[in-house]
């Protein structure tokens, strides 16, 4: 099933220490609990709507809206940020059902782009329709800045 954290909001803190996890290197300097707590009011506020995967109640994955995401360019917004599939539901599209939930979601609130960054899924995006836009340093690695024209 795919749905929003906001009708799942039990889900939130487990949410929020995978994404901890997971982009280390970005909350190198929040503390968990801190994260737990922005990540919880970004989807009350309007500055995030994380659309989650489960399967009969259980956190597969998840995929958000972010009005920022990135401190070095904040003249660009939405973004897709947060995707992440946990390691045994991988390999089932789930991914991609995701984003495009995400796509479905900026197109209803008019926007007509998104924009994400990547240090390693580069390829990924850009085989289904992302574009390059520059290639940055930040957090000690090289990412990619990318755009999709909805």
């Amino acid at each position: 099933m795919i749905d929003w954290l906001s009708n799942h909001p039990h889900h939130s803190d487990t949410l929020a220490r995978w994404l901890h996890e997971q982009f280390a290197y970005e909350y190198a300097d929040v503390p968990l609990a801190q994260w737990q707590q922005e990540f919880a009011h970004g989807q009350t506020d309007g500055s995030l709507y994380s659309l989650l995967a489960l399967d009969d109640g259980n956190l597969l994955g998840s995929a958000s809206l972010a009005r920022d995401d990135l401190p070095l360019r904040p003249d660009l917004s939405p973004w897709l940020a947060c995707v992440f599939v946990s390691p045994q539901a991988r390999g089932q599209g789930l991914a991609e059902t995701l984003i495009e939930g995400i796509c479905t979601k900026a197109r209803a609130l008019g926007h007509t782009h998104l924009y994400l960054h990547t240090h390693d899924r580069a390829e990924y995006y850009h085989k289904r329709g992302w574009q390059y836009l520059e290639q940055f340093q930040a957090w000690g690695k090289s990412h990619w800045l990318m755009h999709y024209p909805l």
